[in-house]
């Protein structure tokens, strides 16, 4: 009993204000496993969503562009490393059309993610598709790695609002295990500064789960969350790929405790943040058939299915086990229309989904 008072202490506290969870209470949560303390946990933190959010889910189509990248990540199945990937890049063209096909899904917003790649040709390249999708009116998330900040400020001026730069983890420490010497936790956050200072709602994220990770270390990610003022959370369970140093090296967590696990910071990010956007990511649907759903009820608030051309997707493998390869875009969103509704909750069709602390942080500027 003394366990189930201190829950509910916890759990009245974080719903009261915005950053009043502790250190030891977010631990605390997120080391949560009895079914009716996850239930109330996941209760809390689906009322905040409503309550800050509202009810209905934020809906951006996923471009994914290329796989080409130029890092070496030792969790990453598109690792420049990684000989058994048949790589591809999307012509304008192709991203263009895939733009317009989620405006006709309905969909007003959209995210184009990469592999990362830096230079002038592709910085132009990006302007270009900016400029071109800009007369659909959508609402645009770039997710394209490390840049210089007059490349950030250059895509946010030809129409790109949101970007989301995973951290990955906020302990420099791990950074470095799980990275080569040339990946800088340094320069992965100045990148993030540089993005908040041109103006984009910024976003970022860390794997849960990962070898050698702690509940310390992922209630600290919640607080780098929170330090940093992000407006956008993407995050997920940490899926080994059997073509990475790191999926050969660790042993995997087993699925339903990775997927438990990511389902718990889902929700304590909602508890401490209040009125962040967090995705349920599609990671959490390789676990898990209802995994996506889950999520929602966990306190998340924003999708991306896929609507990338399905003769790319299975090119684009981050991790095993990717969940609809095969699955045309018009596809993919009858089957979340129907997932949806069986929660009680819908997409928000033909509405941006813009972060509500975006708006609170920026009214007085």
């Amino acid at each position: 009993m003394v366990a189930t008072e201190e829950l509910k202490a916890v759990l009245g506290r974080a719903s009261c204000a915005p950053r009043a969870l502790s250190p030891a209470d977010m631990a605390f949560l997120l080391a949560l496993e009895s079914p009716e303390d996850e239930s109330a946990l996941f209760a809390a933190a689906y009322a905040l969503k409503v309550g800050c959010c509202g009810k209905g889910v934020a809906v951006r189509g996923l471009v994914e562009a290329g796989n080409v990248c130029a890092k070496d990540c030792l969790y990453c199945g598109i690792r420049r490393s990684n000989r058994s990937v048949e790589r591809y890049s999307l012509a304008a063209d192709e991203i263009v059309a895939a733009a317009a096909e989620a405006k006709s899904l309905g969909y007003a917003s959209l995210v184009i993610q990469s592999g990362e790649v830096e230079g002038d040709a592709h910085a132009r390249f990006i302007e270009d598709i900016l400029r071109r999708i800009a007369p659909l009116d959508l609402g645009v998330t770039l997710s394209l790695g490390e840049q210089t900040e007059d490349v950030y400020a250059r895509w946010r001026a030809a129409g790109a609002t949101r970007y989301l730069l995973r951290i990955e983890t906020s302990n420099p420490a791990l950074y470095a295990r799980i990275h080569p010497a040339d990946c800088s936790w340094e320069r992965r956050l100045e990148c993030l500064r540089a993005l908040r200072r041109t103006g984009y709602q910024v976003g970022t994220g860390v794997m849960i789960g990962l070898p050698g990770q702690t509940l310390d270390d992922l209630a600290a990610d919640i607080r780098f969350f929170g330090e940093m003022d992000v407006d956008m959370i993407g995050m997920g369970p940490y899926i080994p790929h059997p073509d990475t140093p790191l999926g050969k090296a660790a042993p995997a967590m087993a699925d339903e405790r990775r997927l438990a696990l990511g389902l718990r910071m889902i929700a304590v990010a909602r508890l401490h943040l209040h009125d962040v956007n967090i995705a349920a990511a599609t990671a959490l649907q390789a676990l898990a058939a209802d995994g996506r759903e889950r999520g929602i009820l966990a306190g998340a608030n924003v999708l991306m299915p896929n609507v990338t051309d399905p003769k790319y997707r299975s090119r684009y493998r981050l991790y095993a086990n990717k969940p609809c390869l095969n699955e045309t875009a018009a596809l993919c969103r009858g089957c979340l229309d129907r997932r949806l509704a069986s929660i009680g909750e819908h997409l928000l069709y033909g509405r941006r989904g813009d972060s509500p602390h975006y708006h609170r942080r920026t009214e007085n500027d």
